[in-house]
């Protein structure tokens, strides 16, 4: 983590990655457990923990919600979902087609994340020149 203001969005979208990348694994292990009897699917939520860490205050610019954001709490948090829900007989509640649609959607949002972290750097270098 690189501690100067020219860095925050790069921090920020850092974290992101972070997070898309946790929500990979977590998928890639429902995947892995779609015939287990008893298990229950797993996500992360991060979206709603980047939201909460920007505010709500209109007032306020994105640079300066940024740059507020306190980093050491904007981290990925992993949940069960749905566990008293069950699509089968057997307890598991992990649909294979669904699980499907959201890796190829958060691979999707990693590979946009990454290019932004670079673009980032771009500018910066750009900057410097």
């Amino acid at each position: 983590m690189i501690q100067t203001n020219a860095f925050d969005y790069i921090n920020v979208l850092n974290r992101a990655a972070d997070a898309a990348w946790q929500r990979n694994e977590a998928i890639s292990n429902n995947i892995a457990n779609v015939d287990t009897p008893g298990y229950k699917r797993q996500d992360v939520a991060f979206e709603s923990v980047l939201q909460q860490a920007l505010g709500n205050n209109r007032y306020q610019s994105m640079d300066d919600k940024v740059a507020n954001v306190n980093l050491s709490r904007l981290r990925g948090r992993a949940y069960v979902d749905y566990a008293n829900y069950s699509y089968r007989l057997d307890g598991n509640n992990v649909d294979i087609e669904n699980e499907n649609v959201m890796l190829a959607e958060n691979q999707l949002k990693y590979q946009g994340l990454i290019s932004s972290i670079n673009q980032e750097f771009t500018n910066l270098q750009t900057v410097m020149k």
